[in-house]
C-alpha cells in the first residue's frame, strides 16, 4: 500500500497533513491509481532496464518528489594521489589518465541490501548535450565548464581546460537516443550526458555490487539515472558497477572497451584483419535474389523506333530527363526502365517476367554501398595488410578502416602500435548507414573512440591528417576539400564501367589544421544540409585551371589516372565474389553510384598526391550535376540503356592506364 514517505510531508507542510489525514482512504486509492499509471507508462522502459520490480514504487516516489537522497547513505570523498609513493613511481601516463578522480562509498551503518525497497537512488544529470554543441556550450557557461573541470579533475587554471574536459569527459559520458518514426535522422542522433558528482563518482569494478541505469520521467520528459544496489552491501564498501556489461566477461573486446577506466597494453594483440565470413554479408539485410546463368544469356531488346518509357522515383529525373528517346510514365507496369530510390530485391523475378525491363540496381551492389562492407571489399585488392615499419595497410588508396563492432580489439592494438611509434592517432568514426556526416567523430583519442558504438554501429576510419589543400581567395587561406565522381556500372561479367568526366568538388568553409575536430565547417565539406553554412560553389572546368596555378607540378590528368585505376579496382573486388559477396550479374541491372574521394600526401614521400576512396553512395544527390549541366542524366540514360557512350562525357574505367 502506497504512503507519502518523509520527504513528501517535510516539503508539503502540515496543512497538507490535516488535508490527507482526513482524506485518507480518498488519498490512498489516488496514490495507488497515480502509481499504477507510472507503472504502465514507464514499464518498458524498467524492464528493457532490468530494474527490479521490488524498486518501482519508491523510483515513483522520489521521481514525483524529485527526492534525491543518495547523500543520506552514499559518501562521496575525493582520492588523492602519493606521486611520491614507490608504487606511485611506476604508474605510466596512460594508467593515471584512467585513475578516478572520486570515490563512492556506503555510509549507512547497516550498510544497504539489495532487496530493500527504498535502496534506489535518483541521480541527476549535470549536462546533457550531442557532441556537435558541446565546445559551444562550455564556452558560455562558466558555471558549467567549472563543474565539469571539477568532475573530471580538470585544474580550474589551466589555460586549456575546455579542451581537456572535452578530451576527459568520455571517462564519465554516458548516452541515449530518442526512437520514433516522428523523429528525424538528426532529432535521432545520441544524445550523451554527464551525471552528477554522485553518478560520476561510481568507479568500475568487474565485479560490481551496483548498477547505474538511465530513466526517462515520461511526465515531465526529464531524464535521470538510477542507481541501485545488486548485492548486499556494508558501510565502508565502495559502490562500482560494470561499465560494459552488455559484454560477456570472457569476451575479448572487453579489454579494448575498459580502457577508458583501465589501461591494458594491447600491442601484443594482433591487428591483421580477415575477410567474415559470407553470413556476416548477409545479416541484416533482406534477402535479395538473382537471375541463374540461363537467364543472363537474354538481353533485353530495345525497341528504338519508340522512346523507352521511364518510371522514376527521383524528381530529379522526371524534371531533367528531356531527351525524346525516352518519355515518362507513371506507372512502374508499364515502364521499360525503373529508375528507383528504394531498393530492389527480386532480380530473379524480374529475369523471368520481365524480361525486357531495365532497373538502375544490381544484385548485392550494397558491399560498395555500406561502409563496413565497403572496406572489407576493397581489402580484396592487397597482397599483403600492412608495411610491417610504417604500419601503413594496404590497397593505399583505402584509408585504413576498422569495423568497431567486430574488429574492435585489433584496431585497439593497432591504435597502440601507431602510438608507439610516434605515428599520428586521428581517425574518423563514421556509422554505417548514415550520411551527411551524422553522429561523426573525429578524434584521436581511444578513450573517446572506444565509448563511441555504445550509439549505434561504426567504422573507425584513418582520418588523413595530411591532405592536399585548396587555396580559397574569398577565405585567403588553404582548406580541405574533396572530390565526386559519378560511377556508372553497367556490367558486372565482363566488367564495363565509366566515370562522368564532370566531377564535383566540395569545399570546408574554414582553413585546415589538426585541432578542433568538433569544428564542423573546418573538418567537412558537406555544406548542404547545414544551417547557414555557405556552399562554395567551383565547377570542374575552373577548378582545372585554378588546380594548375595551385600545383603546377602536378597534373590532374595523372591524378585522374590514379583515381580511374582506383575505382576500377574496386569494382573488381566487388564483382569477382560470390553471392552474398559481391555484386552479381543482371544483364538487366545498370546502376550509378557517387565516389567520394579526399586526396592526400603520400607519407613516405610527402610528394606524390594518393587519392583515397572514402565512400561510394548509393542514388546519391545528383541535383547540383544537372543544375551545371542540363543534359547530365539526358547522356547517362543514353549511355546506360541506348549503348550510345560519348567520349567527350564519359571516360571508361579500365585496367591500366
Amino acid at each position: 500500500m502506497f504512503f507519502p514517505d518523509h520527504s513528501f510531508y517535510h516539503f508539503i507542510g502540515g496543512e497538507v497533513y490535516l488535508f490527507i489525514k482526513n482524506s485518507l482512504s480518498s488519498q490512498i486509492m489516488d496514490g495507488i491509481n497515480l502509481f499504477h499509471q507510472f507503472v504502465a507508462r514507464h514499464k518498458p522502459q524498467l524492464e528493457a532496464s532490468n530494474v527490479p520490480q521490488h524498486f518501482w514504487q519508491s523510483i515513483y516516489r522520489k521521481v514525483t518528489t524529485e527526492t534525491f537522497d543518495a547523500g543520506v547513505v552514499l559518501q562521496l570523498m575525493l582520492i588523492e594521489y602519493d606521486e611520491e609513493d614507490t608504487e606511485e613511481t611506476n604508474v605510466t601516463d596512460d594508467e593515471k589518465e584512467c585513475r578516478p578522480v572520486f570515490a563512492l562509498s556506503v555510509a549507512a551503518e547497516g550498510g544497504l541490501r539489495a532487496n530493500d525497497p527504498n535502496a534506489v537512488f535518483l541521480v541527476d544529470h549535470a549536462w546533457t548535450f550531442r557532441t556537435n554543441i558541446a565546445r559551444r556550450q562550455l564556452e558560455q557557461y562558466d558555471h558549467l565548464l567549472n563543474r565539469m573541470c571539477a568532475i573530471t579533475g580538470v585544474d580550474l587554471e589551466d589555460e586549456q581546460r575546455l579542451d581537456k574536459v572535452l578530451s576527459k569527459i568520455w571517462k564519465y559520458a554516458q548516452a541515449y537516443t530518442l526512437n520514433s518514426e516522428q523523429l528525424s535522422d538528426e532529432d535521432r542522433q545520441p544524445i550523451w550526458y554527464i551525471m552528477d558528482e554522485v553518478g560520476s563518482a561510481v568507479v568500475h569494478s568487474d565485479d560490481p555490487n551496483f548498477r547505474l541505469v538511465p530513466f526517462l520521467h515520461l511526465d515531465s520528459q526529464v531524464t535521470y539515472s538510477l542507481l541501485f544496489p545488486i548485492k548486499d552491501c556494508e558501510q565502508g564498501d565502495q559502490v562500482c558497477r560494470d561499465f560494459v556489461e552488455y559484454v560477456a566477461k570472457d569476451a575479448e573486446e572487453r579489454k579494448a572497451l575498459l580502457l577508458p577506466w583501465r589501461f591494458t597494453d594491447l600491442t601484443d594483440e594482433s591487428f591483421v584483419q580477415s575477410e567474415p565470413s559470407a553470413e556476416y554479408f548477409s545479416a541484416g539485410h533482406i534477402p535479395e535474389t538473382y537471375p541463374d546463368e540461363e537467364e543472363l544469356l537474354c538481353e533485353p531488346q530495345i525497341d528504338r523506333n519508340d522512346p523507352l518509357k521511364v518510371f522514376a522515383e527521383y524528381d530529379i529525373v522526371q524534371q531533367h530527363l528531356t531527351s525524346p528517346y525516352f518519355t515518362l510514365v507513371d506507372n512502374p507496369e508499364e515502364a521499360d526502365v525503373l529508375w528507383l530510390t528504394t531498393h530492389f530485391k527480386d532480380f530473379a523475378e524480374l529475369a523471368r517476367t520481365t524480361p525486357n525491363k531495365f532497373v538502375n540496381q544490381f544484385p548485392f551492389e550494397y558491399v560498395i554501398t555500406i561502409k563496413d562492407l565497403l572496406s572489407i571489399t576493397c581489402r580484396r585488392a592487397a597482397t599483403e595488410h600492412h608495411n610491417k615499419e610504417t604500419l601503413e595497410t594496404y590497397p593505399t588508396w583505402l584509408p585504413t578502416t576498422f569495423n568497431l563492432k567486430t574488429e574492435l580489439l585489433q584496431f585497439a592494438s593497432y591504435y597502440q602500435n601507431r602510438a608507439a611509434k610516434g605515428l599520428d592517432n586521428h581517425w574518423i568514426v563514421k556509422p554505417w548507414n548514415l550520411a551527411r556526416g551524422l553522429d561523426t567523430h573525429i578524434s584521436n583519442s581511444i578513450s573517446h573512440i572506444v565509448r563511441l558504438p555504445t550509439t549505434g554501429p561504426k567504422i573507425a576510419q584513418k582520418y588523413i591528417e595530411d591532405p592536399v589543400l585548396f587555396y580559397r581567395d574569398n577565405l585567403s587561406a588553404k582548406v580541405k576539400f574533396d572530390v565526386r565522381y559519378v560511377v556508372l556500372l553497367k556490367s558486372v561479367k565482363p566488367l564495363e564501367a565509366f566515370i562522368h568526366r564532370k566531377f564535383y568538388l566540395r569545399f570546408s568553409n574554414k582553413p585546415f589544421s589538426l585541432d578542433h575536430f568538433d569544428d564542423y565547417e573546418k573538418h567537412f565539406t558537406v555544406m548542404n544540409y547545414q544551417d547557414n553554412a555557405e556552399l562554395h560553389h567551383v565547377k570542374c572546368d575552373d577548378f582545372l585551371e585554378l588546380w594548375q596555378q595551385q600545383y603546377p607540378k602536378h597534373s590532374w590528368s595523372d591524378i585522374e589516372d590514379r583515381i580511374c585505376t582506383m575505382l576500377y579496382e574496386m569494382l573488381e573486388c566487388a564483382t569477382n565474389a560470390p553471392a552474398p559477396c559481391g555484386i552479381q550479374p543482371c544483364s538487366q541491372s545498370r546502376a550509378l553510384y557517387a565516389a567520394d574521394i579526399m586526396l592526400a600526401w603520400d607519407n613516405k614521400s610527402a610528394v606524390t598526391i594518393q587519392p583515397k576512396l572514402l565512400e561510394v553512395n548509393w542514388t546519391p544527390d545528383c541535383k547540383r550535376a544537372c543544375d551545371y549541366y542540363p543534359d547530365f542524366y539526358n547522356d547517362i540514360f543514353k549511355l546506360l540503356f541506348l549503348n550510345e557512350a560519348n567520349d567527350d562525357v564519359f571516360r571508361p574505367l579500365q585496367k591500366e592506364y
